[in-house]
């Protein structure tokens, strides 16, 4: 069992500030083959995910701390959604079929 809480956290957060990227994975899956990918990405200010898509999986965000901002584009490059999940939000997560 893996506990995720303010020590995992914190701990994945500064190899993330320490990251050329500003981002860092903690992976729990234990292969790139499992159907199920499983992580904790932590994110720090200034970092950005390039847009992509996977055309056959769905993705699920969920925040833990912090806040994000999510938006989706379609095939043109147009904004369909757009939302900043974070506990003050009240938007903790999305799930992008």
């Amino acid at each position: 069992m893996t506990i995720i809480d303010d020590t995992l956290l914190t701990q994945v957060a500064d190899e993330a500030k320490k990251s050329p990227r500003l981002r860092m994975n903690y992976i729990f899956h234990q292969s790139l083959q499992d159907k199920c990918h499983r992580f904790l990405n932590a994110l720090e200010p200034g970092t950005k995910i390039p847009v992509h898509h996977h055309p056959t999986k769905a993705e699920t965000f969920v925040i833990l701390k912090g806040k994000v901002r999510v938006t989706t584009y379609n095939d043109d490059g147009e904004v369909l959604e757009s939302c900043v999940i974070s506990q003050d939000s009240g938007t903790y997560g999305v799930n992008i079929p």
